[in-house]
């Protein structure tokens, strides 16, 4: 006979409850001041912001928390990219300019690191993004920086930009989320939103009923699959990306590299993950042999030693897309309902800025960042 477990944290980190003796399935049904569907990188974020602002939190999450899109990411802070919509850009920049207050934070919550490495990314035939600290690199600085690259004749560009491995990043976010009080249930998918007379009142999922006030989508890829009974329903998609990592036998490589073909991204344990492709192929997170090869001699072409390491990786994503490519942020037309989903290939580099103005939304605060572009009517499908 299986058992399926519910984790419910407390401050010291949590226990493992199973979860037919969960609260909300034991007597009276338990009552949280906030629900977050979805434990990636933007719902953890924003539990963890919600609980230390003095709410009750609980996440639920349809699998692991941060398996899903948080996983498979690059981990690039690419606030740089030249063809970013300018609401985008903004928001971007504002999340960047916090991140080092976000990382410190959260490393000191949890007690993990994220391999924060802030030396900046080199990009080869990009337009300029018009950004302090970018700037054109001679045929010399390109050889000083990287001395392995081909092509320095090229058109570099230096863009400081950084970058963090989004698996360590998320587990930091988990654990201080949980250090802070925030309780979870996992391997539970919501199926619908429960409401009354236009207010949200909780979740359920296939087990039970949670209650709730607030309740925010954060779901990625899946959040239109939560029946809202209204027009509610984030217009997100999933958009796959194929993935590989290889070990280089000595280091190669310090800086981000971005290419129009590829992108190599260094790790301090001397991975380099190398990404991606963007595919139309639904929730298909199946890798192909002959497409992580393609990617793989791609990176050779820039740098010659990586076509000799050894792969010790390959894998898919489903990054939430939006019909235009930007977050869906914001409240609907059911009282207490919040939907933050739609980051597609920003998820990462967003997390703080979202975790931020969703809950200064969400308590009435002023926010930071207009969220005019971002708002839920232009994303919604009924």
């Amino acid at each position: 006979m299986s058992i399926h477990f519910s984790v419910l944290a407390d401050k010291a980190g949590g226990v493992i409850v199973p979860l037919d003796q969960c609260p909300a399935r034991m007597g009276g049904m338990r009552q949280w001041d906030a629900i977050v569907i979805g434990g990636g990188a933007i719902g953890l974020s924003l539990a963890r912001e919600l609980q230390k602002r003095g709410r009750k939190v609980l996440v639920v999450e349809r699998g692991e928390p941060g398996r899903e899109a948080s996983h498979a990411a690059g981990g690039m802070l690419a606030f740089c990219e030249p063809h970013l919509a300018p609401p985008l850009r903004a928001l971007a920049l504002e999340s960047a300019r916090i991140y080092p207050e976000f990382v410190g934070e959260i490393e000191a919550e949890s007690g993990l690191g994220v391999d924060w490495r802030r030396e900046g990314c080199l990009a080869l035939d990009h337009d300029e993004p018009g950004l302090p600290g970018c700037r054109r690199l001679s045929a010399d600085e390109v050889r000083t920086l990287e001395p392995r690259l081909r092509a320095v004749n090229a058109t570099w560009q230096y863009w400081p930009e950084s970058s963090v491995d989004p698996r360590a990043l998320v587990a930091a976010v988990e654990k201080a989320a949980r250090v802070c009080g925030v309780e979870m249930i996992t391997g539970e998918a919501v199926t619908s939103l429960q409401r009354s007379d236009g207010q949200a009142t909780g979740v359920e999922t296939a087990r039970g009923q949670y209650d709730a006030p607030v309740v925010v989508n954060c779901a990625g890829a899946w959040a239109a699959q939560i029946d809202t009974g209204s027009a509610a329903v984030a217009a997100t998609r999933p958009v796959k990306g194929q993935m590989l990592a290889v070990r280089p036998a000595t280091p190669v490589l310090r800086h981000v590299v971005r290419t129009p073909q590829v992108y190599l991204i260094p790790r301090s344990d001397g991975r380099i993950v190398i990404g991606a492709t963007v595919e139309e192929a639904g929730f298909d997170k199946r890798t192909d042999p002959a497409v992580i090869q393609r990617l793989h001699d791609a990176a050779a072409e820039i740098i010659p030693e990586l076509g000799e390491a050894k792969i010790v990786e390959a894998w898919a994503g489903l990054r939430p897309g939006s019909p235009d490519g930007m977050p869906i942020l914001g409240s609907t037309a059911v009282e207490g309902y919040f939907l933050a989903t739609g980051h597609y290939r920003d998820g990462i580099l967003l997390a703080p800025v979202t975790a931020r103005v969703m809950s200064d939304l969400i308590d009435g605060r002023r926010l930071v960042v207009e969220l005019e572009a971002f708002a839920v009517e232009r994303a919604i499908r009924a």
